[in-house]
């Protein structure tokens, strides 16, 4: 982990002349790790560099985009959070044309906390470790086993916990319509808990996050009832890639299949930023 986290600081440190920040993570009081926005005036702040534990900087990076969008940023990013930046790059969420990816490999024991597929980076001109192969989602595949019942009953008796945190939808850098329908009474109501029809929240999510879970597992992380959301996802990612060929943030130049078929107009209805 230390000769890993001195090869981090090394390219920072090289990259950091020409961009105006790299954004990566650092520790804080009390040993919290939070994105940070590491400049060439400050480099004494590359001593508190730091890899793990895994936190959101796609969403970072759209913030400092979107407040100062000729900024030059490089960005230390996992698999993941590679696949994310694509992602929101595709929906119009930023330009990737002064951005700077720096590909950080997962070890092993960090692919499996995750249950990750893909656990490298392919984008990133820079990277740092060697790419490793991919591990079983034993939990997801468990689910995938289970009869159209036998699944209804599960996830009926996970959202009933639920308590509607909104925690997996802030945390999400997939999240980032300009009106959300989960705060919108004719689809979940508010100021009550437990929830009349907790399924309803996590169905209205499930569909907007078609085609668009990156498989970060931020919202699994987050879920205060513990609910395996990202299995829901990845499960929906089997079926994307079989019916559309499609594996959000894998190829640059594909268009999600939902940017296919919508038009201009239907753009300004869903309050999708285009």
């Amino acid at each position: 982990m230390t000769d890993r986290l001195t090869s981090v600081r090394e390219i920072i440190k090289t990259v950091l002349p020409g961009v105006d920040g790299v954004l990566a993570l650092r520790s804080g009081p009390g040993g919290i790790v939070a994105p940070y926005l590491f400049s060439k005036e400050h480099p004494e702040e590359l001593a508190k560099l730091a890899i793990w534990p895994k936190e959101p900087v796609p969403d970072t990076l759209k913030i400092i985009l979107k407040a100062h969008p000729e900024a030059k940023i490089a960005i230390v990013c996992r698999g993941c959070e590679e696949r994310g930046i694509v992602e929101m790059y595709k929906h119009a969420q930023f330009s990737l044309d002064n951005v700077t990816l720096i590909g950080l490999q997962c070890l092993q024991d960090e692919a499996e906390f995750c249950r990750c597929a893909k656990p490298y980076t392919v984008h990133a001109k820079t990277t740092i470790g060697e790419p490793i192969e991919g591990v079983p989602d034993s939990l997801t595949d468990k689910i995938a086993a289970m009869s159209a019942d036998e699944k209804l009953a599960f996830w009926k008796q996970e959202f009933e916990h639920c308590i509607k945190c909104y925690g997996c939808r802030t945390i999400c850098p997939q999240c980032f319509c300009n009106i959300c329908a989960l705060e919108d009474e004719i689809w979940v109501e508010t100021g009550r808990l437990p929830m009349p029809n907790p399924s309803m929240y996590h169905m209205v999510r499930a569909m907007h996050m078609t085609a668009k879970c990156v498989a970060c597992r931020e919202c699994e992380e987050t879920c205060p009832a513990d609910i395996p959301m990202a299995v829901q996802f990845r499960l929906i990612a089997r079926d994307v890639k079989e019916m559309f060929n499609y594996e959000p943030g894998a190829i640059m130049e594909q268009k999600p299949p939902q940017l296919l078929v919508l038009e201009e107009g239907d753009y300004a209805r869903t309050g999708l930023p285009h």
